[in-house]
């Protein structure tokens, strides 16, 4: 079996860091690694010297400011964000719980950009957070307008329960999505959150492709299709903004 690579022991040692794990001891790194405790060290030690790690002071290891640095400058999604940010900025306004916006990064959504209140209906996801696709009103914007093969792939996999509500038959599943492409929009009561009901709708790149999805997060209390003309209006106007900015 061919050696592991320092870069590939690199990657590994952040990808240890996640959401719920923002800091961790490089004991903990090296178990969540699988690497030798010695070895996770000395790595570890390399990228603090290079600021792609840091330690804050009680020497747990965090990233680093630089990885964030030169995270932003190659960001693919900077000029989505940047262009979305007065909408969601409005529709936070008026819809006053969580507005997000998504992207298609493998079987994930991935959330590049989060608007929240202190007191606004629970939401599980941040910025930089991933949920499955088939479970959130995000991720089922982008799977209904992904490739074939990747919806297939899905519907194939394991599709995980977050509570009752959560759709995880595939023959429901499916249909879902076609209702999603024919109607526009996806509303999810109760699917990640018994609590909370997700709505999204897709945003669309200059060739009318969806290239991401925006979303909100409000009570499941039954009102939450009100809120769908709001979204529609400002799901359009990033796209046009964004169609502007690429042409």
């Amino acid at each position: 079996m061919a050696r592991e690579s320092v870069l590939t022991r690199a990657v590994r040692i952040f990808d240890a860091f996640d959401p719920d794990h923002p800091s961790l001891s490089v004991s903990e790194i090296a178990r969540r690694t699988g690497l030798h405790v010695a070895t996770a060290s000395r790595l570890v030690e390399e990228l603090v010297r290079h600021g792609l790690l840091a330690r804050d002071e009680h020497r747990r290891v965090r990233v680093g400011m630089r990885m964030w640095e030169l995270a932003s400058r190659a960001a693919p999604t900077l000029g989505l964000r940047e262009a979305a940010m007065p909408f969601m900025e409005d529709l936070h306004a008026v819809i006053g719980h969580h507005t997000q916006l998504g992207v298609l990064d493998g079987r994930e959504v991935l959330f590049v950009e989060r608007l929240s209140m202190p007191n606004a209906v629970i939401n599980v996801t941040r910025i930089a957070g991933r949920l499955p696709l088939h479970a959130s009103s995000s991720g089922l914007v982008l799977l209904a307008h992904a490739p074939a093969g990747l919806q297939e792939d899905v519907l194939a996999g394991d599709l995980a329960a977050f509570t009752p509500s959560t759709v995880v038959d595939p023959r429901r599943l499916r249909a879902l999505l076609a209702d999603v492409r024919r109607s526009g929009v996806a509303l999810c009561p109760g699917y990640i959150d018994e609590r909370a009901t997700g709505i999204a709708v897709p945003v669309r790149g200059p060739d009318g492709t969806v290239i991401a999805s925006l979303s909100v997060v409000v009570p499941n209390d039954g009102s939450a299709r009100a809120q769908v003309p709001a979204l529609q209006a400002a799901a359009r106007g990033i796209s046009r903004a964004v169609g502007a900015d690429l042409l």
